[in-house]
């Protein structure tokens, strides 16, 4: 930025400079070899002995002469000392004869103008000639001293004025010589030289001799000072045209100003040399990413005139195209050139977590902040920065959140570009309808923020084009080939489009196997697996969680003991580094398959060792993976051979967007020269798999009419929350530009969108969450306005469920008839998140023995829920029970005894044992209760009533979400940073954010156990960019602190 404005500065300077003003009209440039020396000479016929300075600059400038300080001194190469001469032997001419004053008058200011004038311009030059033959003909025939439009074109005009006041006062004695003067100016006005065959006469002070000056002083005003004046007026005043090129000189000029002031006020940095970004950045991306050179595809599509417009854009290409770096180029445009801020959301924590690690790094190089809106972290509305701007990295549910409330505060145009990935899940359950509301809202609420989606995996993109009014651009590129193939029995097919059948023979596979082998791997994944490993990497989806684990044992039963050598160093390594980041606990199954560098992968693992694996995984060390299809859209991990165990997801059949994405991790760029496909089926699935191979991607289809019109009645209630449309016409036109307005042909077939407009209103005035007020200027129900109740606002600001709003306020209501303070467990209860009690199945053993361990306080809490001991012990027996409990309440106690464990012990794996739940799970719903805990203080906060609950949810909400002990806190607030990692940093001496933000990287890597160059790289710049946005947000603060209000009561007279 700086660099960018000191550049713009010194070409305004030098155009400021070489601009032809008064001195360029009328004094000749000094030699390039003459010294700059001081002369002080006497006039001895000057009235007072006056002191003049040959090419001295003035030591001091009053408030006027300053504004030329840039332009010319005032010495005696200026033009006003040269007219101040040419004056004070003008003023003797009276004293002298007609005829003397003409020609003495034609000698001084032929000689004067002549020896001092060289006309130029920038782009051409009008020069008069002056050889040596026109020179010994006549010297008053030169120049012509009338101050005309040739010769004056850029003299300010009130000193034109005047010296045409000046010309009229001696027409009576010089008229004739004038009109000699005008035929000469005009016989060579149209003559062009070369500039540098320009002859520049040497300066001479011989007038200075010629004639006294006059001794009267105060007969006039000096024309010195009368054109210092002139020309302090001249530049606050708009100067009158008075030829042509003036004009268009004068514009121009004018013009590159502005774009200079705007440029520098913009505080772009080096626009243009790539894709209108500094070139820091290009350097940037070699350094941080290896990435040196764009695809050609990337290159056409920053370049489409679409994208150049700021028009939306919907791009589509195979999964591993490279997607994401147009993203990030087109978001960086925006945050450095346009100085907008940039929201990204993206469908996954673990995926946003990784984005903030990526580009925390550019932020702090470039000097923008990147900012987390997922699970409980994120500030509504974000905070307003002074300078730097911002990228929000959110879910699908934080972005709608974020939006809501920038529309709300009326900073929803600072919002300049909106990036979603994975477009395709707006066609996805209620996440998809969240996710078309807020686009729908930016779409109505700011005509200036561009929307940006892709995905590899889109076939309706008309409707999808429609409703976001967007451009569609599309390419097939991968950047290593893709071999798709079909496995039955012991034959392999390939995928051939232009077969009859779908696919063509390929090969047979050649395995030795044993009857045990046989029985044990029925589908020859061990033959499959040992033709790329260990030496390149290999992923087996499979349909459930259990399967991935007894794969991975499975395999590991055959391998031989060779794979054993294979990175056996790094493999110990890994090991013992997921001993140490779950307090001395390793998972049996990955304790007998990492050695052979084997591992599952699906959501029972908890977050560090998931992070871990995927590491090991990233860098070699690890070269299988038995995963779930959760992957596949989950952070990239690219195999050399991909194998889909079944068709399956579970029980449900492969759709094609699933299988697409699945096989498109096929294929490492940069690493593998080819991608392989397997994809393993029974003779009973082959016709359904031939099918799904050749069909397009299955369309998108709106959801906010899903699930009882759930969806729109939420949209409904923010709607008029903030204010977007308040009446049945308002709401229903805003329908009309939502995705489901666009397809409500192929999606209504009973119900019209007018129809389920009416209804939901209905439904939500009568649930309490709107107030119908009919409008007095009109009585037609189209024009009733709506407003939101007050258990309607924190619903809506809360993003609480509609399903469970009002079962959320009687909870809370009851609370406080008995709220019990001497623990959590109470507290964790109302926050226990209500849509995973049907999920829950309570191990009845279990929870009898953990009711049977509770406190007097602790069992207080569940008396109040109407959950006693002997009914769990009934249940726990067998027996039949006659008391009836509410289930929902019994299956909530459950969880919240499993979050409360969870937070005395912060010991995951001792509480999974506990309770008999997988280690992921638990840690699952540690994420999913530390989100509903904020979503629940955001209620509370619109309700006077539950003032109480807002002090307690704030410090509940900070231990859900990191569930340590506190000195923990600090480091775990960093992005990367989980429980085991801030263990190791804190006893190792980093205890602070200030810590860990002036840590050196080479250190770190040193001083804690199995730590990356690049893990580390993550964290410190993480760590930097956590410091500067709390910096920032205190001096934010003062400065709010500090401002003077604008409506503070004045003095009275």
């Amino acid at each position: 930025m700086e660099e960018g404005a000191s550049r713009i500065r010194r070409r305004v300077s030098v155009r400021k400079r070489t601009w032809p003003g008064l001195a360029s009209v009328c004094t000749a440039p000094a030699e390039p070899e003459a010294e700059v020396q001081e002369e002080e000479e006497e006039d001895a016929a000057g009235a007072g002995g006056r002191r003049r300075k040959t090419a001295q600059p003035a030591k001091h400038y009053d408030s006027e002469e300053d504004m030329f300080g840039d332009y010319d001194s005032f010495t005696e190469n200026s033009i006003l000392v040269q007219v101040d001469d040419l004056e004070q032997k003008y003023m003797q001419l009276p004293e002298q004869g007609k005829h003397a004053t003409d020609f003495a008058t034609e000698d001084l200011c032929s000689e004067s103008i002549k020896d001092k004038l060289s006309i130029s311009h920038v782009n051409d030059f009008t020069d008069y000639e002056t050889g040596e033959q026109t020179e010994k003909q006549t010297g008053r025939e030169d120049i012509c001293a009338e101050p005309g439009d040739e010769l004056l074109y850029d003299v300010p005009s009130s000193q034109v004025l005047y010296f045409e006041n000046l010309q009229n006062s001696s027409d009576d004695l010089g008229h004739q010589s004038t009109k000699e003067r005008d035929r000469s100016s005009c016989s060579h006005k149209n003559e062009e030289l070369p500039h540098n065959h320009i002859k520049q006469p040497q300066p001479s002070d011989e007038l200075s001799s010629k004639v006294p000056a006059s001794s009267d002083t105060n007969r006039r005003k000096s024309i010195k000072d009368y054109l210092k004046s002139a020309m302090t007026g001249n530049a606050k005043a708009q100067t009158p045209i008075f030829s042509r090129n003036k004009q268009l000189k004068e514009a121009l000029l004018s013009e590159e100003i502005n774009v200079a002031k705007e440029t520098i006020e913009s505080s772009s940095d080096d626009l243009g040399p790539f894709y209108s970004l500094p070139s820091k950045v290009r350097d940037l991306y070699v350094q941080f990413k290896g990435i040196e050179t764009l695809y050609e595809w990337q290159h056409t599509c920053l370049t489409l005139s679409c994208v150049q417009e700021r028009k939306n854009l919907i791009y589509s290409l195979p999964t591993s195209g490279g997607k994401t770096l147009v993203a990030e180029i087109l978001m960086l445009q925006e945050l450095l050139c346009r100085r907008k801020d940039v929201l990204m959301i993206l469908p996954y924590v673990a995926i946003v977590q990784e984005k903030i690690s990526g580009l925390s790094s550019f932020g702090i190089e470039l000097g923008f902040f990147v900012e987390e809106y997922a699970g409980s972290k994120g500030k509504f509305p974000p905070t307003k920065r002074r300078e730097k701007k911002s990228i929000y990295i959110a879910t699908i549910e934080k972005a709608h959140s974020l939006v809501n409330s920038l529309i709300e505060t009326g900073r929803i145009s600072s919002l300049g570009l909106v990036v979603v990935d994975e477009l395709h899940m707006i066609g996805e359950g209620s996440r998809g309808a969240i996710l078309e509301m807020t686009l729908a809202k930016i779409l109505y609420t700011s005509k200036t923020t561009q929307i940006i989606g892709m995905s590899a995996t889109l076939n309706n993109v008309q409707d999808l084009q429609e409703f976001l009014q967007a451009e569609y651009y599309s390419n097939q590129f991968r950047p290593v080939e893709l071999k798709e193939y079909l496995k039955i029995n012991h034959t392999i097919y390939a995928v051939d489009s232009k077969a009859e059948s779908g696919m063509t023979f390929s090969r047979l596979l050649h395995y030795k196997y044993s009857d045990s082998l046989k029985k044990m791997d029925p589908d020859h994944l061990v033959a499959l697996v040992t033709e790329v490993i260990p030496n390149y990497s290999c992923l087996v989806f499979c349909p459930s969680k259990k399967n991935c684990e007894n794969v991975a044992e499975m395999l590991c039963k055959f391998l031989k003991k060779e794979y054993l050598k294979h990175k056996e160093k790094e493999k110990c390594e890994l090991i013992n580094n997921l001993r140490s980041i779950s307090g001395g606990h390793l998972c049996p199954v990955l304790k007998r398959t990492v050695p052979f560098g084997v591992a599952y992968h699906h959501s029972g693992l908890t977050s560090e060792e998931r992070k871990l694996l995927e590491e090991a995984y990233s860098t070699g060390v690890l070269c299988l993976f038995a995963c779930t299809s959760t992957l596949a859209t989950g952070i990239n991990l690219p195999a050399r051979r991909v194998i889909l165990r079944a068709p399956y997801v579970a029980k449900e059949f492969l759709k094609r967007s699933q299988y697409k994405q699945m096989i498109g991790r096929a294929g490492r760029a940069g690493i593998d020269t080819i991608g392989e496909s397997i994809l393993i089926l029974q003779e009973k699935d082959k016709q359904k798999v031939l099918e799904l191979i050749s069909r397009p991607p299955e369309n998108c289809y709106s959801h906010l009419v899903q699930e009882f019109n759930k969806g729109i009645q939420t949209l409904f209630l923010s709607l008029i929350g903030l204010k977007i449309a308040t009446n049945l016409g308002d709401i229903y036109r805003f329908m009309n530009g939502t995705f489901f307005g666009v397809q409500q042909k192929i999606l209504l077939k009973e119900k019209s969108l007018w129809k389920i407009t009416v209804e939901s209103l209905r439904y939500l005035t009568e649930k309490g969450l709107l107030q119908k007020c009919p409008n007095p200027e009109s009585e037609e129900e189209l024009h009733c306005n709506f407003h939101i109740t007050k258990l309607g606002k924190a619903s809506f600001k809360g993003t609480i469920d509609l399903a469970y709003c009002d079962i959320l306020y009687r909870d809370l209501k009851k609370g406080l008839e008995g709220l019990v303070l001497e623990n959590l467990l109470h507290l964790i209860y109302l926050t226990t998140p209500y849509d995973l009690v049907s999920q829950c199945d309570p191990d009845w053993m279990i929870y009898f023995r953990q009711i049977s361990q509770l406190s007097p306080a602790e069992q207080n809490v569940a008396s109040l829920l109407g959950v006693s001991e002997s009914y769990i012990a009934k249940k726990a027996s067998g027996q039949a029970t006659r008391k009836k409990v509410d289930k929902d309440t019994v299956n909530r106690l459950y969880l919240s005894f499993v979050l409360h464990a969870l937070l005395k012990e912060t010991n995951v794996w001792n509480v999974s044992e506990k309770f008999n739940l997988p280690r992921g799970s638990i840690q699952n719903l540690l994420t999913a209760a530390a989100s509903f805990s904020s979503s629940v203080l955001h209620f509370c906060e619109e309700l006077e009533e539950f003032w109480v609950y807002r002090a307690l949810l704030v410090e509940l909400t900070k231990k859900l979400t990191y569930c340590v002990k506190a000195e923990l806190i600090p480091l775990m607030e960093v992005t990367g940073v989980l429980e085991g990692r801030a263990k190791q940093l804190y006893s190792t001496g980093y205890r602070s954010l200030m810590h860990l933000a002036n840590a050196d990287p080479d250190v770190l890597i040193k001083t804690i156990d199995h730590l990356s160059r690049r893990q580390a790289r993550q964290i410190v710049s993480s760590a930097k960019m956590l410091l500067q946005e709390k910096a920032e947000a205190l001096q934010e603060e003062v400065e709010e602190l500090l401002r003077v209000p604008t409506d503070v009561p004045s003095a009275k007279a």
